[in-house]
């Protein structure tokens, strides 16, 4: 593990800090293409994949109990994959035909084009934040609040920043939950050190305080992807050194690439 940084000097900073070994607390893509894997040969990097979370959906009866009637919206909110999934998956167990008029508002361009495996996407109103943002979301949410009205599928225990916007401006929204966020068996990965975590889920802060309270950060260097999980991050007392997305940086590999060429100059 790096050692601890004891200078707030970024050029002290840059001699302290190795990145050698790496880990994604996601499952391993399903592809030797996957854009880690180019990057884990540029810098030579070990990454390790172990999800921290899983997600297991709720069932048609379960949803039905939240008296959602997904025909009476206009348009809905996609922050993940995970969200798109279920929604579809929902829907076909209760056999509700979406309608062709749903407009979709996504987190990142790469949500929205998972749609296609859902939708005819060209044929369909689809609108995703032009830089991976809460923010640039918000924003494109803001040209369409006044004449929609929205559902956002969360999980059991999300908060998602999203909700507090549309609470704030008065749009007319439901949330939806459509899945739940259990904790995977961490013992075994944690056991080995790292130079750097990444997290993508603010449950996986959660998960490895509740499955390993002693741990110290030290040199560790943390790496989050969005808003929610930068927050838990820092309220877990945390050093926060890799965000995303960013204006240069709208994905996690982006991300880490500017932080390991900045050790390169």
């Amino acid at each position: 593990m790096a050692k601890a940084v004891r200078t707030t000097s970024k050029e002290a900073v840059k001699k302290e800090t190795k990145v050698n070994t790496v880990l994604i607390t996601q499952p391993r893509p399903d592809t030797d293409k996957s854009p880690y894997f180019e990057l884990a040969k540029k810098y030579n990097l070990a990454l390790e994949f172990h999800p921290f979370i899983r997600v297991e959906g709720l069932t048609g009866k379960e949803f039905r109990k939240q008296r959602i009637d997904i025909t009476e919206y206009t348009a809905i909110i996609f922050n993940s994959r995970n969200a798109v999934d279920h929604f579809f998956r929902i829907c076909e167990e209760l056999k509700v035909k979406v309608s062709q008029d749903m407009k979709y508002f996504c987190i990142t361009e790469a949500v929205a084009l998972y749609l296609q495996k859902f939708i005819l996407y060209r044929k369909r109103k689809v609108f995703f934040s032009p830089d991976g943002s809460t923010e640039g979301l918000l924003e494109v949410i803001g040209k369409h609040k006044n004449n929609e009205k929205f559902i956002l599928p969360t999980a059991d225990n999300g908060k998602i920043d999203v909700a507090q916007y549309l609470i704030k401006n008065k749009v007319t929204f439901v949330e939806a939950t459509l899945y739940r966020t259990l904790s995977n068996d961490i013992t075994r990965v944690m056991q080995a050190t790292f130079d750097m975590i990444v997290f993508f889920s603010p449950f996986s802060v959660q998960t490895l305080f509740e499955q390993n309270p002693l741990f110290k950060q030290n040199g560790t260097v943390i790496g989050a992807f969005g808003p929610t999980t930068s927050k838990a991050v820092e309220e877990a007392g945390l050093r926060l050194e890799v965000k995303a997305p960013a204006p240069n940086a709208p994905s996690m590999v982006s991300a880490l690439e500017h932080f390991l060429a900045a050790f390169k100059k």
